[in-house]
């Protein structure tokens, strides 16, 4: 019998709503690949029970790979201990280092084979930094973990996706690092994973200018007379299907996107507010150019809603699911 594929969940920071949405779609779904939880199992069941959430939660281990898979109601759980105790909606900055353990558990295990994919549930940067960590988010640690020279950030609701050229950047800083080379490396990640996991034969991406109306001319800004425009038509030239660079006020008009399988914006909220109102809740993120399928929610931690069984499992069901899907056109291509 086909051996059925894994997929680690890491389960965020614990103090915010990573443990509820995973104990949630754990009550309400059976997936048709095993879902491994990573997590601290006591935190979990504390907060089952808060959620007043009937929850089987089953130790996992790699060797248990013919084990029964989970029905509705059943959680597989990658035991991780937490440092110190757990109270919803409070960070404490002594499990700073049990989120990282997790995603390098979760990275290692999809490195050997282990685990076809990963998906994360959110972490709280500000917490990780008040802990010592020099963290800017799971995409550039991620980056870190698998020695990516550049990961693309990219978020997708039904068929709008949205690739990032810079991601976790103060606004001051994001023309410094629009150089000719960053566009060029992100154009052709992005064009490489449209084709090799979403399966878009040719590649058609729309690409936003830096500046209002495109910078117009040179008149409201230079940047995309001397850095977007070449780049655009230097990989035209080499058989890349790019638009632009293209206003961002009008790039998301119908009349646009009807046309396109990607928009890549400059910045991280010139694209992402609209990906966000387009679906917020069933969005999700995905980071392209690393040697591993990795997928996310697309929001926060909502330290509020963390045990009062209201939060949304919407992007997290969708996460799982573009995981899935993703993880068996590599198989099939394997």
């Amino acid at each position: 019998m086909k051996e059925r594929l894994r997929i680690a969940l890491t389960t965020g920071e614990p103090a915010g709503i990573g443990p509820d949405l995973t104990l949630l779609l754990a009550s309400q779904t059976q997936w048709p690949v095993d879902i491994i939880a990573l997590g601290d199992i006591e935190v979990l069941r504390s907060r089952a029970r808060l959620l007043n959430l009937n929850i089987r939660l089953r130790p996992y281990t790699p060797e248990q790979a013919a084990q029964r898979p989970c029905q509705a109601g059943e959680l597989f759980v990658l035991a991780m201990p937490c440092e110190s105790k757990v109270t919803p909606g409070t960070l404490d900055t002594h499990n700073a280092p049990y989120v990282l353990a997790m995603l390098q558990r979760a990275v290692v295990g999809c490195q050997n084979g282990e685990f076809a994919a990963m998906v994360t549930a959110p972490v709280h940067k500000g917490i990780m930094n008040d802990a010592g960590v020099a963290f800017s988010g799971h995409t550039e640690y991620l980056a870190e973990l698998t020695q990516t020279p550049l990961p693309v950030m990219m978020l997708t609701s039904g068929s709008l996706r949205v690739a990032l050229a810079t991601t976790h950047l103060p606004l001051a800083k994001v023309s410094e690092h629009i150089s000719a080379d960053l566009l060029r490396q992100v154009l052709h990640i992005l064009d490489h994973d449209l084709r090799h996991k979403f399966a878009c034969k040719e590649p058609r991406i729309l690409v936003s200018g830096l500046n209002p109306h495109a910078g117009e001319g040179g008149h409201l800004g230079m940047e995309e007379v001397n850095t977007i425009i070449p780049v655009v038509q230097q990989l035209q030239q080499q058989g890349m299907h790019l638009s632009g660079p293209l206003p961002a006020d009008t790039l998301f008009t119908p009349r646009h996107l009807q046309e396109a399988d990607a928009a890549l914006v400059m910045y991280h909220d010139q694209g992402l507010p609209v990906l966000k109102y387009a679906g917020f809740g069933q969005a999700v993120n995905v980071t392209l150019g690393l040697p591993i399928i990795r997928t996310s929610v697309d929001h926060g931690t909502a330290l509020d809603l963390a045990g009062k069984r209201q939060a949304d499992v919407g992007s997290l069901r969708a996460a799982i699911q573009m995981a899935l899907e993703l993880a068996e056109k590599s198989t099939q291509k394997s």
